[in-house]
């Protein structure tokens, strides 16, 4: 679907639960499962989202010890950012390891992670109920 090419739903999410949980192991494992579990559902070769959202999980869990992420101005900037890790490492792997033939465009980057950031600013608000108090 046309929904799917915009926005990375997963992404979303293993960022809103890193960043909930507050522990890098839980973030760590948090982002492997959803993206082992994404590359299993996709085409491409297994592991990319995996080392990918591994990558923004680890990164989502350390900063939300340190930052306030409840504010929205917060999630914007950190969701933002962590698409735009998430997308070098994701490319990074593929050409590195698997050579598959991708192009990288900054335009497409900068703007999807507006687009997700948008998105996952107010999907933050709605998931904030599931959130695991500590």
């Amino acid at each position: 679907p046309w929904f799917a090419v915009y926005f990375d739903l997963p992404l979303l999410v293993t960022i809103f639960f890193a960043m909930a949980r507050r522990s890098p192991i839980a973030g760590l494992l948090t982002g492997a499962f959803i993206g082992l579990a994404q590359d299993m559902l996709g085409h491409n070769s297994i592991g990319l989202y995996g080392i990918s959202k591994t990558v923004v999980g680890y990164g989502a869990s350390s900063l939300g010890v340190k930052l306030d992420v409840e504010n929205a101005g917060a999630r914007f900037l950190i969701t933002l950012g962590f698409y735009l890790v998430h997308s070098a490492v994701y490319f990074t792997v593929a050409r590195a390891l698997v050579n598959m033939t991708l192009s990288w465009s900054w335009w497409h980057g900068v703007w999807g992670g507006v687009a997700n950031a948008v998105l996952g600013t107010f999907l933050y608000f709605a998931l904030d109920k599931f959130k695991q108090r500590t």
